[in-house]
């Protein structure tokens, strides 16, 4: 031991930020382990590093006996007197053992034990590094396309996100620079496994907390979202200050962090409405841009029955019952939607027992 390991400790704390301490201490265990695989036990050595210059000693205790029965543990009075004449049977001495004695298996045993600790702490800080950004959002490097998962690098470890986690339509090329959602971190013998998402609604949300101050400050929050990966996501926002327009803040002058985030996630559309504890209005508000006429929301049931103009049914309902779909989704309702002429007639008929009161 010298100054030479202890610089490569320094190094092995700043490059992979492996404490010096743990790694000391790991050298202290595998000098133990090494004199027990050639000794055949351990259990009266003590070993330390010092911590300044990086000497080390071992020492084993052994008790004074009349007869030696096991040297490893025992040494003879005569034997002792040899050291001090001062002591006496059941005395212990402490001897301090040569490190060359141990031979050369045991030597590359302690390397081992060394390097198997050195791999462990490395998984470790790896692990708690990536586990503190569960629920975050980083930026991957892309490094290869293996089928249809996508290899991507995070700088300490790599990901792969699957076919399920992409964005339908997208297309990544080598180098490229994405965001990535980490849904998840597991410990596992191989190292720390990072289950990263492109459709995960809260991609949306922690992009939006990059993107616009208000947002990241809490000054602007984000209630509920909605996301159809690729196609639309529909979020509803509130202020906290009545001096901030909530929907303003998240658009941006002239739309740019809304535009911005919608660049990021390559032209998805984003619908940012105003949250309203009325949940009339908020269902109005969520099937923006169609213009609704009234709302009936049942509260308990969590139902709700819309009328809109006839010429904005389609447009209410959209491509496919999309907006009608996130509208649902984003407030927690089913939402049942009507033209104005079908509620008429339902009205006329009697099929409905519900009648329809416009909003104030």
């Amino acid at each position: 031991m010298n100054k030479e390991l202890l610089d490569a400790l320094d190094v092995l704390e700043k490059e992979k930020e492996i404490s010096k301490e743990v790694m000391l201490e790991a050298i202290e265990n595998s000098l133990v382990t090494a004199y027990k695989n050639h000794f055949g036990k351990a259990d009266n050595v003590t070993v330390s590093v010092n911590r300044s210059t990086g000497d080390f000693s071992i020492t084993a205790s052994k008790k004074v006996v009349e007869t030696v029965e096991d040297p490893i543990t025992e040494i003879s009075l005569e034997e002792a007197h040899e050291i001090d004449r001062k002591y006496d049977i059941d005395d212990m001495v402490n001897l301090k053992v040569e490190s060359k004695e141990f031979g050369r298996i045991a030597t590359q045993n302690a390397k081992n034990v060394i390097l198997q600790k050195i791999r462990e702490e490395e998984r470790k800080v790896i692990y708690e590094q990536y586990y503190g950004k569960e629920k975050d959002i980083v930026t991957g490097i892309v490094q290869k396309i293996n089928g249809k998962n996508v290899s991507i690098n995070l700088g300490k470890a790599d990901a792969v996100l699957t076919e399920k986690e992409q964005v339908k339509g997208e297309v990544f090329t080598p180098t490229e620079r994405i965001k990535l959602y980490i849904v998840e971190v597991k410990d596992t013998p191989k190292g720390p496994r990072v289950v990263v998402s492109r459709t995960h609604p809260e991609l949306v949300k922690r992009l939006f907390e990059a993107e616009v101050t208000e947002v990241k400050d809490g000054t602007v929050e984000i209630k509920s979202i909605a996301r159809e990966a690729g196609s639309r996501t529909k979020i509803a926002v509130s202020s906290n200050n009545k001096d901030v327009d909530a929907v303003g803040a998240c658009v941006g002058l002239n739309g740019a962090r809304v535009n911005a985030i919608v660049s990021e996630l390559r032209g998805e559309k984003i619908d940012i409405i105003n949250w309203s504890d009325n949940p009339a209005v908020l269902i109005e508000n969520a099937l923006s841009p169609a213009k609704v006429v009234s709302v009936v929301a049942d509260d308990e049931e969590k139902t709700a029955k819309v009328v809109v103009p006839d010429y904005q049914l389609s447009l209410a309902i959209g491509k496919e019952g999309q907006n009608a779909r996130l509208a649902a989704r984003l407030t927690g309702f089913k939402i049942d939607i009507k033209s104005e002429s079908q509620a008429k007639e339902l009205e006329e008929t009697g099929d409905t027992e519900l009648e329809f009161e416009e909003e104030e």
